[in-house]
């Protein structure tokens, strides 16, 4: 899952382990503390990507299946996320889509407040690109559905894909 911060990747996820065994979620943020801290210039940002990819390939490998929840901001980390999971069928790319705006009012954490005033740099949506994905294997609008009814547009892609 691709999309801003606050757009509800995480969420969604969480959701999805309730209906889904054996679930693994790679959450960026808990990832990033022992992956790659504190680094998110681009070279840094297309390192940890790689490793998160590595993780899901590894894995799906072994059976389990899982969602990463990850901003993953540009189109060439998640064209290398797909090559390196290289599991056809079983890699979907889904963005969640949600306004700038709307992530900025559920951001908890006030990280997009500390961004606009620089005390955070290279923060993704504000002075570092958000690039959308092109050609998304499932679009998930958070600003207009709920979490129910996004979750279930998930559930019914992957059955949709015979994945559960």
């Amino acid at each position: 899952m691709t999309g801003l911060p606050c757009s509800g990747k995480t969420t969604i996820v969480k959701d999805l382990q309730k209906d889904i065994p054996n679930l693994a979620m790679l959450d960026g943020d808990e990832l990033r503390e022992w992956f790659s801290p504190k680094d998110f210039s681009k070279a840094g940002r297309d390192e940890h990507n790689k490793k998160v990819a590595h993780l899901a390939k590894l894995l799906l490998k072994h059976g389990v299946p899982s969602a990463v929840s990850l901003v993953s901001p540009y189109l060439e980390n998640r064209e290398s996320a797909r090559k390196i999971i290289d599991a056809g069928d079983q890699f979907a790319e889904c963005y969640v889509k949600c306004s700038l705006e709307k992530c900025e009012e559920r951001d908890v954490k006030g990280m997009y407040a500390k961004a606009r005033k620089g005390e955070i740099k290279g923060f993704t949506g504000i002075d570092d690109p958000y690039e959308a994905p092109e050609k998304a294997d499932l679009i998930i609008d958070t600003e207009h559905d709920s979490l129910s009814e996004s979750a279930n547009k998930v559930k019914d892609f992957l059955k949709g894909r015979n994945l559960l």
